[in-house]
């Protein structure tokens, strides 16, 4: 059995489709509706269940887990839910590469380095910890879209290291949501399913981290089973939570591969001797890793992504070695992280209302 799938960004219009516009490589959150024998835009017939062709995009261990649940499905042949799985990372100063790739590479997997993905045809995408925002266009490649496996409960924490705020500001409840990816915004799309469970007291990052992973594997191949079922039933998001962006220099970035401070390292010069607020970085030579001043302690961080992911002395060398600060223009003040709360959609709208209305008089 085939299906023609329209797509509709946004919520559906009362009394049907009005407003849409009709594609046949759409989205089936807003106004799916499935006929037999449908094409999309290459003529090629949609399926309307699996086995399914998936395109996976990830980079860290918390990627790896729902990497490997895909692949362990596909081995399946029993199970008829994945018939091809193909992988998207990006690329990384370490030979061996990022933890997807070396699954990837380990399992036989194809493999595209960011911003190459590939020029197969694909039923379905998934992102899991990926940092990049996809373009619409790649969305569309998808007739099904492409889901994002998130580690919160959104609306809360959207956007990078959801895991590390959860932590950071002791939340007692958190999980995993399975969602649509919209174009030109982090986690804003329609949510497929839902779970949560509590944090374990003292828990770090890490351990949740692998904790919420295994949760969003199984939540994952869940959905897959159902997926046009999924999307029909989709309920769109609050439009509330908090949205976070973490800058170095006004440049988006992600701190990846977190790990606890020892209590030694805690009583080095460098971090007694001088003012530090939060947000400050300096480079411990011994451990290799970055320690960031945070509001209630330090967290260690061993590789970030910028435009690229760097090891912690990679890092070190291109912006926090002496010679670098010398030479450059920027000021000492802005060596630091910054967490910033990012405006909804509402505040967004309001503030444009605002301007207009102050243009019009």
């Amino acid at each position: 059995m085939w299906v023609l799938l329209r797509r509709c960004w946004g919520p559906r219009p009362a009394g049907g489709g009005a407003g849409c516009r009709s594609r046949s490589r759409g989205r089936g959150v807003a106004g799916f509706a499935g006929l037999p024998g449908g094409e999309d835009d290459r003529g090629a017939r949609v399926r309307e269940k699996p086995p399914w062709r998936v395109l996976f995009f990830g980079t860290d261990q918390f990627a790896r887990e729902a990497l490997r649940a895909l692949h362990a499905a596909r081995e399946n042949k029993g199970e008829g839910l994945i018939e091809k799985l193909e992988v998207v990372t990006v690329p990384s100063p370490s030979p061996k590469g990022l933890p997807v790739k070396q699954y990837a590479v380990q399992s036989q997997l194809p493999v595209y380095e960011w911003p190459d993905v590939g020029a197969e045809d694909y039923d379905v995408g998934v992102v899991a910890s990926f940092g990049r925002l996809l373009s619409e266009a790649l969305i569309l490649k998808f007739p099904y879209g492409i889901l994002n496996v998130h580690p919160s409960c959104l609306p809360r924490w959207r956007g990078p290291a959801p895991i590390i705020h959860t932590v950071l500001h002791g939340d007692r409840v958190t999980g995993v949501t399975i969602m649509q990816l919209r174009p030109k915004r982090f986690d804003v799309g329609p949510i497929l399913k839902q779970e949560t469970v509590p944090v374990p007291p003292k828990s770090t990052a890490k351990e949740l981290e692998a904790v919420l992973s295994r949760l969003g594997a199984d939540m994952l191949i869940s959905v897959l089973k159902n997926l046009p079922e999924s999307l029909s039933n989709a309920r769109q998001q609050p439009t509330d939570g908090i949205p976070l962006q973490t800058l170095w220099m006004d440049n988006t970035m992600k701190l990846l591969d977190l790990v606890e401070v020892d209590g030694s390292v805690l009583t080095d010069a460098k971090l007694t001797g001088q003012a530090v607020i939060p947000g400050s970085v300096i480079y411990h030579r011994q451990s290799r890793s970055l320690l960031v001043c945070c509001k209630d302690g330090w967290i260690g961080v061993q590789s970030v992504m910028l435009k690229k992911t760097l090891t912690a002395t990679d890092f070190y060398n291109g912006y926090l070695h002496p010679w670098y600060q010398r030479n450059s223009q920027v000021q000492t003040s802005q060596y630091r992280f910054q967490t910033l709360k990012l405006p909804t959609r509402k505040k967004q709208e309001k503030k444009l209302l605002l301007c207009n209305s102050a243009l019009n008089n």
